[in-house]
């Protein structure tokens, strides 16, 4: 694989685990303020992303293990 490939993949994890770091950090400001239909969206999308997140990173070990 290409190092580009890789560096994109490697950048667009770095971004995926900012956003699900505000997510996180949404659902944790929507929880004190007892708002959890949003506490429970927020943390979907968050968890969902993670898993992603995560697939996304094997691929990259395996990728640069090449």
């Amino acid at each position: 694989m290409k190092p580009e490939t890789i560096n994109i993949l490697l950048k667009a994890y770095a971004q995926l685990q900012e956003i699900i770091d505000k997510l996180y950090e949404a659902h944790d400001r929507a929880i004190t303020n007892n708002d959890f239909d949003d506490a429970s969206l927020l943390a979907s999308r968050a968890d969902k992303l993670y898993q992603e997140a995560e697939n996304l990173e094997i691929l990259i070990i395996e990728l640069e293990e090449r």
